[in-house]
């Protein structure tokens, strides 16, 4: 790092350092002063007479439809497509675009001579500086990118102490040896904008055939995680119960009692086709059977043989992104967004944690020391309650450099998440909670294993040439080890199960003794379906992608990545939820008719790929080689234009009346003619009186103002001939509104669809609406105007076009009945003054039917009101919030499975 001038007493040029991050910068900033000097600080930059020093904060471009292809939103037809453009225009993201600006300004500064990327160790790194230096280079008159000009190096760093930044400068990086991650970078991302644009522009305008704008989106990860979503509910929905019995039986022994399970010991797990996942030793399906077992073995004598072990469990890694909301969202109910949110708080604002957008469980092996100081932080602190636990640490050496921990070669573009030796102060309740989580599992992560005395009893009841085997495990806590530092939650999990459980306490039996069965009987049970998913086994499942892909070599590729990254999953999930694709019902994520659809759209129109995280393992498997530089940047984007022309051309050449699908009966007859109706992909069409024929010509449309009806909404409407207030329809001018719909014969007699808005003229056609009249409920959350009842709903007097201000500037509205529970304009004016309602008690759930108790909250962070539960007895976590979904539906039980 020579500051030396040149040969002709000229300053020497500066070296531009771009970090990704703020706090990287200043890291850098802190390593590099004892060399290089001191430096000055600017607002967006730091300067010596060596070195500028200045970040990003993430991404600050994005690739931009070049303007020939930039047709509007609600404009999308198949004479547009396919869009794939001679190049990628950029454009600013709008809220960095400051900081882009300062950034491209030091970047075409005269005594800057060389630009040093010091964006994380990654591909997503090296996409943010490549986008970034593009930015500054320009355009030529026809708009293609310019050069900037000036040389590039890499600085690579795996590890943040100061020693690694000066060492890292030492051996910085050409840029021809990162050419190749370079170009897999921005294939990538190249990639991904392809099939997304064209994706959802081809679906979009498929399904808008018929009128109206119907956006349908697709990408490279949203579209497969909806899938898996999609196939469980299927899964579901195709499950039937089947009956099977336990037998359970008492011993008595001179000790005591214990109980056991009767299991067979000759059963082995069918595999292949023959493989029954409901099959299990313990089961028996024929009631009979059991009440055998249970009359031949009560009151019968019995000889034990049992088999103890000693075995060891490790504490859990530290904490990537995707484990931490998995644990969060189990233990709190955290959404991903809400734990990436209050990680992202913790790391920005507080500085207690370490970067948080990590797919990392190690540590660098030089961060011994930051660790050891991190724990004497924690020891030192009076008022922490783990304080004990990090001083045990400490005073026992358990820090020491284990590769379980400590490994380079795992640790990514970042490192696990860790506190810092910053002491928090002012935490909000939801932020302390996640910092207890990361700061338990960092210090009980070095602790020694715990040990347990692992006993399997077998009790044999020998009668009539026949011996039935029971089965009875125990778990003994001998060192609690890590559990310690987890204190009653550990010791719940080993000393509070029930009986029959693994982790009960067994009393002894002496060697030869024999026992008596005192008591045995059957237990009728029937086996369930799959659990819905929720954000945390949806996340596990976007982790784990890679399992599902046959292919050894996809699978291979995606090992460490699938389906998105721990930075993107929690907003993949939360872009589903705001595309009406999946709906949150408590913790559960049900998937909407809207995705049934677009599932039955895909394999219709045969680009499964679309839904497949096979195109995800196909495109890694192809990045690594480019990375290797074994194939060439320009042969992958000749495939993957290939694929986005296919997906249009099976698209848009699809000419059949309707797409294959499996679809549905309905119960309820026409109600023109008392014929069948039977759904197809865009309609649900009467089949005359026999269900084979053309009927009487009535039909209703699948999405009337864009909006995917339910199967119980159609039985609903074609019962009672009404139904609503809906939400999430869009007008022609792109305002989403609410509305009843109804069924009713017009003129000509022909039954017709109509949206009814009442009697109060909702402003849903772009006409003002004069509120001068209305009484104010309270201040709108959202910009502190008068909130009114307007029609089926509370509105911000400035959500609806008036006289005075034909265009709505706030859209702020909720109904006035929400699961078919009217909400008062009482409670709204609570709700408006002090942030919720009272309990209410007569909500419906939409997909139970059942009816349960909640208030009604405003979230400032979600910008909506929401519902607040109360906590479940012996829940750990405060009360729980799932948005309120302001639709009057009235109930109705499904009868027919649906796809």
């Amino acid at each position: 790092m020579n500051t030396a001038g040149s040969a002709t007493g000229q300053p020497a040029p500066k070296t531009l350092v771009i970090a990704e991050k703020p706090s990287v910068a200043l890291d850098i900033v802190r390593a590099l002063t004892p060399v290089s000097g001191k430096f000055d600080k600017h607002d967006e930059y730091y300067e010596n007479e060596r070195y500028i020093v200045t970040s990003a904060v993430g991404h600050l471009v994005e690739i931009a439809a070049p303007e020939a292809y930039d047709v509007k939103r609600g404009k999308w037809s198949f004479a547009h497509l396919p869009v794939i453009p001679p190049h990628f225009e950029l454009k600013p993201i709008d809220k960095t675009k400051a900081r882009l600006n300062a950034i491209v300004k030091l970047a075409r500064r005269k005594d800057v001579g060389t630009l040093v990327n010091a964006c994380d160790a990654g591909r997503e790194g090296e996409l943010i500086f490549r986008l970034i230096e593009q930015y500054a280079g320009g355009t030529d008159k026809a708009g293609h990118p310019k050069p900037l000009g000036k040389p590039v190096q890499r600085l690579w760093l795996q590890s943040m102490t100061p020693q690694a930044i000066r060492e890292g400068f030492e051996q910085l990086r050409s840029d021809e040896q990162m050419r190749p991650l370079a170009d897999a970078a921005r294939s990538r991302s190249e990639a991904d904008w392809l099939v997304g644009i064209n994706g959802t522009r081809a679906m979009t305008a498929f399904n808008s055939r018929d009128g109206g704008f119907f956006l349908t989106t697709v990408g490279r990860v949203q579209t497969p995680t909806l899938a898996i979503v999609v196939e469980r509910e299927e899964q579901i929905r195709a499950f039937r119960p089947r009956d099977y019995w336990e037998v359970h039986a008492t011993f008595a022994a001179q000790a005591g009692t214990y109980p056991g399970r009767w299991f067979d010991p000759a059963f082995r797990k069918p595999q292949g086709d023959a493989a029954d996942p409901e099959r299990k030793p313990e089961r028996l399906w024929s009631e009979a059977e059991a009440r055998a077992i249970v009359e031949a073995v009560r009151g019968q004598p019995a000889r034990v043989r049992e088999e103890s072990n000693p075995t060891t469990q490790a504490c859990g890694l530290l904490y990537d992104l995707t484990s931490l909301q998995r644990e969060a969202n189990g233990r709190f109910g955290f959404s991903a967004k809400t734990t990436l949110a209050l990680a992202q708080s913790l790391y920005e604002k507080h500085k207690v944690l370490t970067y948080p957008r990590t797919d990392s469980r190690a540590l660098p092996e030089d961060y011994l020391g930051t660790v050891r100081q991190t724990l004497q932080v924690l020891a030192d602190s009076p008022l922490h309650h783990l304080a004990p636990h990090a001083r045990v640490a400490l005073e026992q050496s358990y820090v020491r450099p284990t590769k379980r921990v400590f490994d380079n070669a795992k640790v990514s573009d970042h490192f696990a998440i860790i506190p810092t030796p910053q002491v928090p102060h002012g935490l909000s309740e939801a932020e302390q909670k996640l910092y207890d989580l990361v700061v338990r599992r960092f210090i009980a992560v070095f602790y020694p294993p715990a040990e347990f005395w692992v006993t399997t009893r077998i009790t044999e009841v020998p009668v009539a040439g026949a011996t039935h085997h029971f089965k009875t495990e125990g778990k003994v806590l001998v060192k609690p080890g890590w559990m310690a530092v987890y204190g009653k939650e550990a010791a719940e999990d080993v000393d509070g199960a029930r009986p029959g459980d693994k982790g009960q306490s067994l009393v002894p039996v002496q060697p030869d003794e024999r026992v008596l069965t005192q008591d045995a009987r059957a237990e009728g049970k029937q086996t369930r379906p799959p659990a819905r998913y929720n954000e945390a086994t949806l996340l596990a499942a976007m982790e784990g992608a890679g399992k599902m892909v046959e292919d050894e070599e996809l699978r291979s590729a995606m090992a460490d990545k699938g389906l998105g990254t721990p930075a993107t999953r929690a907003a993949i999930i939360e872009g589903l939820i705001g595309e009406k694709y999946l709906v949150r019902e408590g913790r559960e994520l049900i998937p909407t008719a809207k995705a049934f659809q677009l599932m039955t759209l895909l394999r219709g129109l045969g680009v499964e790929e679309l839904s497949r995280p096979e195109l995800t393992g196909e495109w890694e498997h192809k990045l690594s080689l480019m990375e290797r530089g074994q194939l060439s940047r320009e042969a992958f984007m000749r495939d993957i234009a290939a694929m986005t022309e296919r997906i249009v051309r099976k698209a848009k050449e699809y000419d059949r009346d309707t797409v294959p699908g499996d679809y549905a009966t309905l119960h309820t007859p026409c109600p023109q003619c008392g014929g069948v109706v039977k759904e197809n992909y865009r309609r649900y069409a009467c089949t005359g009186p026999h269900g084979a024929g053309p009927g009487c010509g009535f039909s209703l449309p699948k999405a009337p103002g864009g909006r995917v009806f339910e199967l119980e909404e159609v039985e609903t409407l074609l019962r009672t001939h009404r139904i609503g207030p809906l939400e999430g329809f869009r007008s022609k001018a792109g305002w989403p509104f609410s509305a009843e719909l109804t069924v009713a014969p017009d003129a000509d007699g022909q039954w017709k669809l109509e949206f009814d808005f009442g009697d109060d003229d909702q402003g849903d056609d772009g006409a003002p609406v004069d509120l001068s009249d209305r009484a104010s409920l309270g201040p709108c959350p959202k910009c502190g105007s008068p909130v009114v009842e307007h029609g089926s709903h509370y509105v911000c007097s400035r959500a609806v076009p008036t006289p005075q201000q034909p265009t709505p500037t706030c859209d702020f509205k909720s109904a006035t009945t929400i699961l078919q529970q009217p909400i008062a304009p009482e409670q709204m004016a609570k709700l408006l003054a002090s942030g919720k309602t009272d309990w209410l008690e007569g909500f419906v759930s939409n997909r139970t039917r059942r009816p349960f108790k909640a208030q009604l909250v405003w979230d400032a962070e979600a910008g909506k009101v929401n519902f607040a539960f109360e906590p479940r007895e012996g829940a750990r976590a405060g009360a729980r919030r799932t948005p309120a979904r302001a639709s009057a539906r009235p109930a109705t039980r499904r009868t027919t499975p649906k796809r």
